[in-house]
């Protein structure tokens, strides 16, 4: 090192160097960033050292670049994502539990990375507030596995700043796995028996971990064979049960008669072919002298029975957020709020200062002169006075067109979104809002989940009515408007803090969600409407999906965004959180971690509000 080189960039050298040893691949691009550490590709995020690298900092640092240095070497994305299970709650501490792996294979053996490692994750639970709950509910369970998972693969207790929070679960945990957590340690080299081990464990847990890839396919292998088994043959009865399933499309005489039977048959195949088949059709009839050949269709005035529906909209609702919690537990949750994400702060309202400079600038006065009536042009008072023949001159200013806007956040309420992704999500629509205000910009934050899980009141009245086929969207809709356009910040302000409470996050169904954003945009007064669309999934409802096809939700989500893109003059923009969000939207950015959630937000907004972005692009009409 030279003598004029800068300590602090000597170290990021150092560091970025380890990273790659470390990792093993010798094309990982390190950044040094004020963001939380992560990952993505090989692209590793570490935090920016501090400028007098004291030591309890760098162990830190380092345990953080050694984190995601482990991930990158020892795990396999293909077997993870192989041996996912489905439940929100049972993914998170599945992907908990695989990065104690990770972290445990190089613990184990470098004892520099494990005492980094451990500094790391003091310093993680310290800043979230676990050395500050008492009570077993306020604990995420996901991270108390990992820590567990940690213990028994390296023997090495929890951090001290969760410590006390590990030990509010661990009773529970012992008494519903009791010595299975130990036999972890046997398949800590081997990722894919590791995570069949995991999964039996989540499954102890009562968590939804879903069947093993291998008997989901074995299942799949038996149940085509029992259907081709059943499947009747030209010269066979149907039962009574098949004859009746078929009697809106045709007798199984019927079709037993048709000539060209085989033929129609593999030409309409699958089940849109059967549903959309008419009587006689599979033969085609000869067209009169001068008439078009057009098939017959007996059922083209049939309502589609695939069509989007609710069962019933008597149980949904579209509540204010101060009516779900009372002021006293909404300040405590907005408090709890600002404590978590204090770290952010200072991050996220650089990005907006930036973004409100970039609205300013377009902000600048320009005036029409010379006018008969208006504001008085004091700067050509002295011509007047020069010349009294001449008359006074008048001057009004032009109006700027990003002034008459509004912007509307729909952030996903689903489970999946607990923790992390919720919590900066409720932040950064919390300083957008107050930047967008600064700059005469509406703003409303509108949130989406449902009162129940696997289905609520709706159900109860399906199951009641006799469980019709075709039965649609089987759960209640829980629509929450956590600030209004109209509403000052500073009064909606303690609404966001009830994303953090505790049984608000359930089923998401976008589709509906997205549909009611936009209508109350399109009923605004303002010319310019955006609205902006923050999740990390695809539309998901285990009671709907049951009784439907297991597109049925995506289907209708397509479906209301196709719409909005084409006809509709509201300007539609998403973001994914871990989530390819691109294959249903135009407009859309996906991104790793949650704490991109901020500085993406800004900059897409700030796409938005540039005018040469804006330019060449139609703009469809709604009616």
């Amino acid at each position: 090192m030279s003598e004029r080189e800068n300590p602090v960039e000597a170290f990021k050298r150092s560091t970025a160097a380890t990273v790659r040893a470390l990792s093993g691949r010798s094309d990982v691009q390190v950044g040094f960033s004020s963001d939380p550490p992560g990952l993505s590709g090989a692209r590793v995020r570490v935090p920016l050292p501090a400028r007098d690298l004291n030591p309890q900092d760098v162990a830190k640092l380092r345990g953080a670049a050694d984190a995601v240095s482990l991930r990158l070497r020892f795990h396999d994305n293909a077997i993870h994502a192989h041996r996912m299970p489905l439940g929100d709650t049972a993914r998170a501490a599945y992907e908990a539990m695989e990065q104690a792996r990770c972290e445990a294979l190089g613990a184990r053996h470098m004892a520099g990375v494990s005492a980094n490692l451990a500094a790391a994750l003091d310093e993680r639970y310290h800043r979230q507030g676990f050395d500050r709950m008492e009570e077993r509910e306020q604990v995420p369970l996901p991270e108390v596995l990992r820590l567990i998972a940690r213990e028994a693969l390296t023997g090495a207790p929890p951090p001290p700043s969760a410590a006390h929070a590990v030990e509010l679960w661990r009773p529970w945990i012992d008494e519903k796995l009791g010595r299975d957590l130990k036999g972890l340690d046997q398949f800590v080299d081997d990722q894919d028996a590791y995570a069949r081990a995991v999964r039996r464990l989540l499954a102890d847990l009562d968590m939804e971990v879903g069947q093993e890839p291998e008997q989901e396919e074995e299942d799949d292998r038996e149940d085509q064979s029992e259907q081709d088994e059943n499947q009747p043959d030209s010269g066979q009865t149907r039962g009574s049960d098949d004859a009746e399933s078929d009697a809106d499309s045709m007798s199984s005489s019927e079709m037993d008669d048709s000539p060209e039977k085989g033929e129609g048959a593999e030409e309409g195949g699958g089940e849109e072919g059967d549903q959309e088949m008419g009587e006689g059709e599979g033969a085609e009839q000869p067209a009169g002298p001068g008439q078009p050949w057009r098939p017959e269709n007996s059922r083209r005035n049939d309502v589609d029975p695939n069509a989007y529906k609710p069962f019933t909209t008597q149980f949904d609702e579209v509540v204010d957020a101060a009516d779900l919690c009372d002021p006293d537990e909404l300040s405590r949750l907005r408090h709890m709020l600002d404590q978590q994400l204090q770290h952010l702060q200072g991050v996220i309202s650089k990005l907006a200062n930036r973004l409100q400079r970039r609205l300013l600038a377009k902000q600048q006065r320009s005036w029409n002169f010379d006018l008969d009536e208006g504001i008085l042009d004091a700067a050509r008072l002295a011509r007047v006075v020069v010349n009294p023949v001449l008359p006074l001159s008048f001057k009004k200013e032009k109006e700027t067109d990003f002034r008459d806007t509004v912007v509307s956040l729909l952030i996903d309420n689903s489970g999946s979104m607990r923790g992390r992704p919720i919590s900066i999500a409720a932040m950064s629509a919390d300083i957008l809002a107050r930047t967008l205000e600064r700059c005469a910009v509406k703003v409303e934050v509108l949130g989406f989940t449902t009162r129940a899980w696997k289905g609520g009141q709706a159900r109860e009245s399906w199951v009641s009515a006799g469980k019709p086929a075709n039965p649609g969207r089987l759960n209640d809709l829980r629509h929450i408007i956590y600030k209004a356009a109209d509403t000052p910040w500073r009064r909606a302000r303690k609404n966001l803090g009830l994303m953090l409470r505790e049984g608000i996050l359930k089923e998401n169904i976008d589709g509906e969600a997205l549909m009611w954003a936009h209508n109350r945009l399109i009923a605004r007064p303002e010319q310019r409407r955006i609205l902006m669309v923050i999740s990390d999934g695809a539309p998901v409802d285990d009671s709907t999906l049951s009784v439907n096809a297991g597109n049925y939700l995506e289907r209708h989500l397509r479906q209301v965004i196709e719409m909005i893109e084409t006809r509709s003059p509201v300007e539609l923009v998403a973001i994914g959180i871990g989530h390819d969000v691109t294959r249903y939207y135009r407009r859309a950015v996906t991104i790793v971690d949650a704490e991109q959630l901020g500085g993406t937000m800004m900059n897409k907004l700030a796409e938005l509000f540039d005018e040469d972005d804006r330019r060449g692009r139609g703009r469809g009409i709604w009616r």
